[in-house]
């Protein structure tokens, strides 16, 4: 799926993003994955001091966390990277 789609879906519906998508959007926002602990992969961004851990719920990322994830993009002015 295309990252603006993705990114209107997270938008639209945080409850419903499958997390291999939810993954999709952190890294096209510049998040890199520093390292996966069981089901917890851990996030970092190189420009901002901002980690995020992050775990699946039965395929589904949680709405919490997509929610977390807008907030940062929001604060930090993170731009899509194509």
């Amino acid at each position: 799926m295309n990252k603006r789609k993705l990114l209107a879906k997270a938008r639209r519906s945080p409850n419903n993003l499958r997390f291999a998508d939810f993954l999709t959007l952190m890294v096209a926002f510049g998040f890199q994955l520093d390292r996966i602990e069981g089901d917890h992969h851990i996030f970092r961004h190189p420009t901002i001091a901002v980690r995020m851990n992050v775990q699946p719920d039965d395929g589904q990322a949680k709405a919490y966390q997509v929610s977390q994830l807008l907030k940062i993009v929001a604060r930090h002015g993170l731009e899509l990277e194509e």
